[in-house]
């Protein structure tokens, strides 16, 4: 329980000095204000205090788990246990997501209840808290302003926002096949085994209706495991290289400037473009997988499983740009894990020309490699990726753009040309 005492010694500081003037000057009017006062300190007191007493506080999340550009719901409770009214409460909520709201004000009538239904967007990826909150109450005369910690937390997940990509096409050229396995999968996939008759149960996506127009009777096709290469998408979470616009934060003196989020950020497009990335492979039944250095090493296994892509929307959610190791180290140490028939698609902001030389090294002994270059000159850095862009141009790498404010689908559509990024540059 916590109270302001600004007001409270200045009515103790006039009832000293009425106390003092009636043993002066004996006067009975300085003796009832002297009474008057100490009596309106403890009323006042007693009556903030039992304002706060017989309450039950329960928080109802409703959204445990959602994504950037939809909102989370939650309904806070207040219930009064006691017969008497309180005139007027606030609660005040200590939530850590970002736009959420600081809370109401309300009159509570003897056993009754009020509720407030929070609806927050979600501008911001992340683990959050929900909680824990705080009521305040106080007396009639405004003296005192006494204040209660309710305890009770919860925990909401924001998946980062994902972009659809019509046009992002990986080019069959660097995606070789690996050797036929043969095998047949429950799985639809691009290679159809065989055709055969249809038996109960058969789902009717899989009927092949030319063939069973020419026989007369309803074929389904059998298909085989994907042969095609394992994709898996290297984000670059170093921090030394992450670039934000210069914006207005607000002042947060105990919050270390590293956690500052800022959604115009290399870091954040950076996540955006693996998110869209990786719904848009798996939703074309793709083999994907996660690797990313931040705050910890963060690998997720090449896989095609429904499950996949909640996972690495998971994973998204709370990495974040805190890493050590430069992405030259990153790809030497995950060397192992890339076969000859495997795909990598790069997410970086870096302008450091070595791990350029890591990825030849992975192509010289049959890697593929796309590489999405989140461009840090549009986010406030001085320098541009050109040099960048002809050492990859060399090697034959497919290269992308992502500029600050461009739109990820437009910046996917086609790889760029060095020669012709650096007349629209210009221009």
């Amino acid at each position: 329980m916590k109270f302001s005492m600004a007001r409270p010694l200045g009515i103790l500081v006039l009832a000293g000095f009425s106390f003092l003037a009636a043993q002066g000057t004996g006067i009975r009017l300085f003796f009832h204000l002297f009474y008057m006062l100490l009596a309106l300190l403890v009323l006042s007191y007693l009556w903030a205090w039992f304002n706060l007493r017989g309450l039950l506080v329960q928080r109802e999340t409703f959204t445990h788990r959602t994504q950037v550009g939809d909102q989370a719901r939650e309904r806070i409770t207040i219930r009064n246990l006691w017969p008497f009214p309180k005139l007027w409460l606030e609660l005040q909520d200590h939530s850590t997501m970002p736009e959420h709201g600081n809370g109401f004000v309300t009159y509570l009538p003897g056993n009754d209840r009020r509720r407030w239904v929070s609806r927050t967007p979600c501008t911001m990826r992340g683990k959050f808290t929900l909680g824990p909150a705080t009521l305040l109450s106080g007396d009639p005369f405004g003296i005192f302003k006494l204040e209660r910690k309710v305890e009770g937390t919860g925990e909401i997940l924001v998946y980062p926002k994902t972009a659809a990509l019509p046009g992002f096409v990986l080019p069959s050229a660097e995606l070789p096949g690996g050797q036929d396995v043969k095998s047949r999968t429950y799985h639809v996939t691009p290679n159809v085994a065989t055709i055969r008759e249809y038996q109960p149960g058969d789902s009717f996506n899989r009927i092949h209706w030319r063939s069973s127009a020419r026989s007369g009777q309803l074929m389904v096709k059998e298909f085989e495991l994907d042969p095609t290469a394992e994709v898996y998408i290297v984000l670059d979470m170093q921090e030394r290289i992450q670039q934000h616009l210069a914006i207005d934060m607000p002042t947060q003196p105990n919050r270390p400037l590293r956690e500052l989020r800022i959604a115009e950020s290399t870091e954040e497009y950076g996540v955006l473009a693996a998110a869209s990335i990786a719904r848009h492979l798996l939703e074309q039944n793709r083999t994907v997988g996660l690797v990313s250095w931040g705050q910890h090493r963060e690998v997720i296994p090449a896989e095609r499983e429904s499950r996949q892509l909640f996972k690495m929307l998971e994973a998204l959610s709370v990495l974040r740009a805190h890493g050590a190791q430069p992405l030259a180290e990153v790809l030497a140490a995950e060397s192992v894990r890339f076969g000859r028939n495997c795909t990598l698609v790069i997410i970086t902001a870096s302008l450091d020309e070595r791990w350029v030389v890591s990825l030849q090294q992975l192509l010289y002994r049959g890697v593929r490699a796309v590489v999405v270059l989140v461009d840090p000159e549009t986010f406030g850095g001085w320098r541009n990726t050109f040099t960048v862009q002809a050492r990859l141009a060399e090697l034959r790498v497919p290269t992308y753009i992502f500029r600050q404010g461009q739109s990820l689908a437009d910046a996917l559509v086609r790889p760029v040309v060095l020669g012709a990024e650096r007349v629209e540059v210009a221009r």
